[in-house]
């Protein structure tokens, strides 16, 4: 029986999730544009912990979300996640954030040829990847400017399934026929559980250490607001 902790703090969206051999056994997701995850995210996984009647010991390894994403966001959850294996002994498993996108149930459902998830990366650009019909990476994760994107030799071959919250940014400018938008399929725990299965069977961890979320852009500080 394995027992995962699955946590997702990289976006707006603050979800927590218990897996069990790669299914959701209880699950909380919070969206917030005001990013209210470092309260939240304890209370959440005590509350999954609870509601799946498991308790700590159980675990066999933490999952999280590595990013593309928020940088407060993501090193909220990166914290969260290092101090539980710490303390547990347990491994520390690492999921993109983009595959998350590209694993929901809402965007594989229709079958298509390609996916694109996206998570808005601020101003006109997203971050991206592109995956096949076999779940397999074609085109690597990157800051993508939309004005300038790479995806037209996708739409050519086939349906192309563009999801997350960056995709609304794309919608506009895409008229393309093979072109889908599903910007609902949010980042959520809850699907993390056969990405984070299989890392684990396959010893794919992370390094307590030394591991970092994968921010892809450089941070840069916004100016501070002048005292009164």
């Amino acid at each position: 029986m394995a027992l995962i902790l699955c946590i997702d703090t990289a976006t707006h969206v603050c979800s927590v999730a218990l897996t069990e051999n790669g299914s959701s056994r209880a699950s909380r997701c919070i969206q917030s544009k005001g990013y209210s995850h470092a309260e939240n995210l304890h209370l959440m996984i005590d509350e999954v912990m609870r509601e799946a009647n498991v308790q700590a010991e159980e675990l066999v390894a933490v999952a999280v979300s590595m990013g593309p994403g928020s940088y407060t966001g993501l090193r909220i959850g990166m914290a969260a996640a290092k101090g539980l294996c710490y303390a547990l002994n347990l491994p520390l498993i690492g999921v993109s954030t983009l595959e998350l996108v590209q694993s929901h149930p809402h965007v594989t459902e229709s079958g298509p040829a390609f996916v694109v998830p996206m998570i808005d990366a601020r101003r006109n650009e997203v971050y991206a990847a592109v995956y096949d019909m076999q779940g397999d990476c074609v085109l690597e994760e990157q800051p993508v400017i939309l004005d300038e994107h790479p995806f037209e030799r996708f739409l050519n071959l086939g349906t192309t399934v563009f999801a997350g919250d960056g995709s609304d940014k794309f919608r506009d400018q895409c008229t393309h026929p093979n072109a889908v938008f599903v910007a609902e399929a949010i980042p959520d725990a809850k699907n993390m559980g056969p990405l984070a299965l299989r890392k684990l069977t396959l010893a794919q961890t992370e390094s307590l250490a030394y591991s970092e979320p994968h921010y892809l852009k450089e941070f840069i500080a916004g100016k501070p607001k002048k005292l009164l």
